[in-house]
C-alpha cells in the first residue's frame, strides 16, 4: 500500500467512526467534496496544508490521518517537505516529532490548527522565518523557536534552504472548530415566532 493508499484508507475510516458524511467533512475542512472523494479511494496525493485541513475537520492530529507508524515517505506543501519520524501519545497529548525541509524562495502560511495546538522548531541549518503570521521570528543554527500553531501561522527560508526538526504537541482530543452556519428558514420563523411573543408580552403588560 503506498502512502496515497494509506491516507484514503484513514480518512474513510476516521470520517466514519464520526458519523460525517462526504459533504460534511468537506464543509468542515474546506476541500472540495469531489477532491475528498478521490483522496479517499487513494487516487490523489494531498499536499501538506490538505492533509491539515482534514486532520483539523476531523478533530485528529495530522499523523492520525498519514497513519500512527512513523514513515519515509515525505509529505510536501508549498515551501516544506515533512516526514514523520516519531510519534508519542499520553492521556494529555499526542506530540509528533518531524524532520522538516523549507525550501529556499518559498513561503508556506498554514491555517489554525485545533485548539491547544503548539509547535517548536530546532534549526539544524540555515535561517527559517517562523510562527504566527502576523509576527514571525528568525531562527538560525542551533537556535528554538516555538509558536501557538491554532492560529493562522508560517514558515519561509531567509536564505537558502533551511532543515530542521519540528515538534507538534496537539491537546488531547477536542471538538473541531466549526464553520458558521447560515441563517436558515426554521431559525428565521423561531427568532420572529420569539420577538413577536416578547412584543405582545410588553403590550399586555402596559394594559395592566
Amino acid at each position: 500500500m503506498n502512502l496515497a493508499q494509506q491516507v484514503g484508507s484513514r480518512l474513510r475510516e476516521l470520517r466514519v467512526e464520526r458519523g460525517l458524511s462526504l459533504s460534511e467533512l468537506a464543509r468542515r475542512s474546506g476541500v472540495g467534496k469531489g477532491t475528498l472523494s478521490e483522496l479517499e479511494a487513494g487516487r490523489r496525493n494531498a499536499t501538506l496544508e490538505t492533509l491539515y485541513a482534514l486532520a483539523t475537520g476531523l478533530g485528529a492530529p495530522l499523523s492520525a490521518v498519514i497513519g500512527p507508524e512513523p514513515t519515509r515517505a515525505p509529505l510536501s506543501g508549498r515551501a516544506v517537505d515533512a516526514v514523520l519520524v516519531e510519534r508519542y501519545e499520553d492521556p494529555a497529548a499526542v506530540t509528533e516529532i518531524y524532520r522538516i525541509r523549507i525550501r529556499a524562495g518559498a513561503v508556506q502560511e498554514s491555517d489554525a490548527h485545533l485548539p491547544g495546538t503548539e509547535e517548536h522548531l530546532i534549526v539544524l541549518s540555515g535561517t527559517a522565518r517562523v510562527g504566527a503570521a502576523s509576527a514571525p521570528v528568525e531562527a538560525g543554527p542551533g537556535e528554538h523557536a516555538h509558536w501557538r500553531a491554532d492560529i493562522p501561522h508560517t514558515y519561509g527560508a531567509v536564505s537558502g534552504a533551511v532543515e530542521a526538526v519540528l515538534t507538534v504537541r496537539h491537546p488531547a482530543r477536542v471538538a473541531p472548530p466549526q464553520p458558521p452556519q447560515p441563517l436558515g428558514k426554521e431559525t428565521f420563523e423561531s427568532s420572529s415566532e420569539t420577538s413577536q411573543t416578547r412584543r405582545a408580552s410588553s403590550a399586555l403588560r402596559r394594559r395592566e
